[in-house]
């Protein structure tokens, strides 16, 4: 007990001095009874008492304070307090879970916790104080930036989510007095976040308990149909579980082999993601990132209940890692397996620590029934996840638990992505996505097993195994055959990844790409890497309106220079060449601020050199684009576009968007083509043909015959005979397209060409 709690005590009311209802009274004494001799089961004397202080000092801070179900608020978190001490978490989390809200919605403050119950205590409060600004239902980057503060409090002591997940929970089991809309918004962001988290920390029994509440909540008509068919099957499949529970236990005693043998019930939630396919709640509907063609093939494998193996399991739980492959020999022994439904997870655990052997037998009748097979570590573990470390360790010594390092290498793991991440949003969803790791193992070539989601790449395996290699990679050897690194990996694979230093991150991989790590690595490259083009493009745009006026940048007066980059309130010149190369500034005016005073009204000089176009080579990177409307290639006229955040965008002079851009004459700007253009562009004809066998064979022969690349092909039947084709192709310039285009009139199947834009 802290001295400072001592010295207070005697200053806290008696319980029948709180300004509570009568009728709530003695109801309040009876839940604190209950609650400290729950507590007392494990913890000493002195802090049961320090227990029973601190709900007193709850009750008197949230006196006169109801929540919408009519019942005093000091309810609640001597409910969440509870639900942590069933785990048996440590004394100075119980005290925070009592006044978890005190600082957020009392008058006391951080230091007044600091000076009842200690400074551990008053850390861990204001903690969960701070996580409770977050709405789900608010604008996205708000929820991302509170995203970030949630994870920045983990990774500074996991109990500060403990704590707000039994917040969560019992929040949950109380939802029924909120507004049908409010229910299905916390249900929604329960089942996205709060649940999924709770897996990552291995906590099972709150997961599935949030599950099936989110359920029940979002989907009131499917969790009834659900409960209704698990409780019609129970008759039948219980009465076979246990015909195999006395079967197995029989045999185990033959063998001498210690073990407990249960029967588990697969929880309502886990039953509906079988049935969907297991398709992540945040893929289902509503997200601002499209599902992965992985996401959309699992969706389709979606199961009839009676598909579905596991309702009902047995669980065997012995005393090693070696007895648990016996008893799996011996259950295969007695009952005949499913090929294909076996899974280890004792040799590869799952993400959050997870160990059991899994399968799946056909049991009496035919029916299949799951097995699984764990040791009583594995078990507790399973139930409690992190917890553990506090059931198990109360002093908190032991901080090498292997689900300890699980999940501090999965915080470091997401404050480096967030870190990394520009895009708040981004960050949202590439967390949501990162919940829901249903894993794929895949080997080194030196045989280390990498951890990857559903649908990873070679390009999310790269970038797992570090940034630079990622960031440089070209290629990939999946079982030392060459494949795209687009292509989706499997558990078992030996994967080899082919790196060029001078190689650069490709912005398509994003529409791949499952992982957050590279997400936000390749975002992040490609971030700074337009940052520095962007510079560069803002220097030639300044120099070309001082043309004429000064020789260069650096005979700008310098105290112009800083008092401009002050006034846009900037730290330093780059930061001013980057907005006008992004075209968030127009050059023109910007130059006129830079000029001493005398030259400012002065009109330009008739020679004046900024009259010369900019000169467009292809290589200016990310910040010189060009229209999709028009595709214009070296040897079309052009004129240039700033689009604030772009840069600059290049149309054909003649492009229909033109006329509507000419509205914004300040930011239109006079190019031309650089001679000697090596690099390659893309333009779109619009082919007509007739509809006959092997006349894509002859298309495609005919454009490979010019030395050009076929990006995509799109086709459209006109009617019975004729077909419309959209080729997009790869040429260095016009003439290159214009000998494209004679080779394809000369074809017999042509029927009308033309370039589209």
């Amino acid at each position: 007990m802290s001295a400072p709690l001592r010295e207070t005590r005697n200053e806290l009311q008696p319980l029948g001095q709180l300004p509570v209802d009568d009728e709530w009274l003695d109801d309040l004494r009876l839940r604190i009874d209950d609650f400290c001799a729950l507590v007392a089961e494990y913890l000493e004397p002195e802090q049961v008492e320090e227990q029973r202080a601190a709900c007193r000092f709850a009750a008197e801070a949230h006196a006169g304070v109801y929540r919408k179900s009519g019942e005093p608020y000091i309810f609640h978190p001597l409910a969440v307090a509870r639900i942590l001490a069933n785990v048996r978490f440590d004394h100075e989390t119980l005290l925070a879970a009592l006044l978890h809200d005190v600082i957020e919605d009392t008058h006391h403050t951080k230091e007044h916790i600091s000076a009842q119950f200690g400074l551990e205590v008053a850390e861990l409060v204001d903690g969960v104080s701070k996580l409770t600004q977050i709405q789900f239902n608010s604008k996205l980057e708000a929820q991302a930036e509170n995203f970030r503060k949630m994870f920045l409090a983990m990774a500074k002591d996991l109990r500060v989510i403990m704590i707000k997940l039994a917040d969560r929970l019992h929040n949950m089991r109380t939802l029924g007095s909120m507004r049908s809309e409010s229910r299905r918004r916390i249900a929604r962001e329960t089942l996205e976040i709060y649940a999924p988290i709770a897996g990552r920390l291995g906590m099972n029994h709150l997961r599935q308990e949030l599950e099936d509440l989110g359920l029940n909540h979002l989907y009131p008509f499917r969790f009834r149909v659900l409960q209704e068919a698990v409780r019609k099957m129970s008759g039948n499949r219980r009465e076979i579980v246990s015909q195999m529970e006395a079967r197995i236990d029989a045999h185990l005693q033959q063998e001498g082999i210690s073990a407990r043998v249960l029967g588990r019930n697969k929880h309502i939630w886990g039953i509906y993601q079988k049935m969907r396919g297991k398709l992540p709640l945040p893929l289902q509907e509503h997200s601002t990132r499209p599902a992965h063609d992985s996401d959309r093939a699992a969706a389709r494998k979606t199961r009839a209940f009676r598909e579905v193996y596991d309702v009902y399991a047995v669980r065997i739980i012995v005393d090693s890692v070696d007895t648990c492959y016996r008893v799996l020999g011996m259950a295969h022994s007695l009952y005949k397996p499913i090929m294909g439904r076996f899974k280890d997870y004792i040799a590869i655990p799952k993400a959050n620590g997870y160990q059991s052997l899994h399968t799946v037998l056909f049991g009496p009748g035919g029916v299949p029934i799951e097995l699984q097979i764990r040791t009583e570590e594995m078990h507790v573990m399973a139930e409690v996840g992190v917890a553990a470390h506090w059931r198990y360790k109360p002093d908190g010594q032991d901080e090498d638990g292997r689900a300890q390092q699980r999940v501090r290498e999965w915080l470091r793991k997401l404050l480096d992505m967030q870190r990394r991440a520009g895009d708040p949003v981004d960050f949202l969803e590439s967390v949501k996505i990162d919940l829901f790791p249903d894993e794929v193992y895949v080997f080194t070539p030196r045989g280390e097993i990498i951890e990857l989601p559903r649908g990873a790449t070679a390009v999310d395996f790269a970038y797992t195994i570090h940034s630079d290699v990622g960031n440089t990679c070209v290629g990939a050897r999946v079982d030392r055959r060459l494949v795209p690194l687009r292509t989706p990996l499997s558990t078992g694979q030996t994967v080899e990844v082919i790196i060029t230093p001078t190689a650069r991150p490709n912005p398509a991989w994003l529409n791949f790409v499952v992982t957050a790590k590279a997400r936000a690595s390749i975002r992040h490259y490609l971030k700074h890497l337009q940052r520095d083009e962007a510079i560069l493009l803002g220097k030639r745009l300044l120099e070309k309106s001082l043309a004429g006026r000064v020789n260069g940048l650096n005979e700008l007066p310098p105290e112009r220079i800083k008092a401009l980059v002050r006034e846009f309130n900037l730290t330093r010149f780059d930061e001013l060449l980057a907005e006008i190369g992004l075209g968030n500034r127009v050059a023109a005016l910007i130059a006129k601020r830079l000029l001493p005073d005398s030259e400012q009204e002065a009109p330009p000089p008739s020679s004046d050199a900024s009259a010369q176009p900019l000169l467009i080579k292809g290589t200016e990177g990310t910040v010189v684009s060009f229209g999709k409307c028009c595709r214009p290639v070296p040897g079309d006229a052009i004129i240039g576009f700033l689009n604030t955040g772009r840069g600059i965008v290049v149309h054909r002079d003649h492009c229909k968007n033109v006329t509507g851009y000419k509205k914004s004459a300040e930011k239109w700007i006079e190019v031309e083509w650089a001679q000697n253009i090596a690099a390659e562009f893309s333009a779109e004809l619009r082919l007509e043909i007739v509809n006959q066998r092997g006349a894509l064979a002859t298309i495609a022969a005919a454009i490979s015959e010019t030395d050009t690349n076929i990006e995509t092909i799109n086709t459209v039947e006109r009617d019975g005979s004729t077909i419309t084709m959209y080729l997009l192709l790869n040429v260095r310039g016009r003439s290159h397209l214009a000998r494209v285009m004679r080779r394809l009139r000369t074809l017999p199947e042509t029927m009308k060409l033309a370039r589209r834009g």
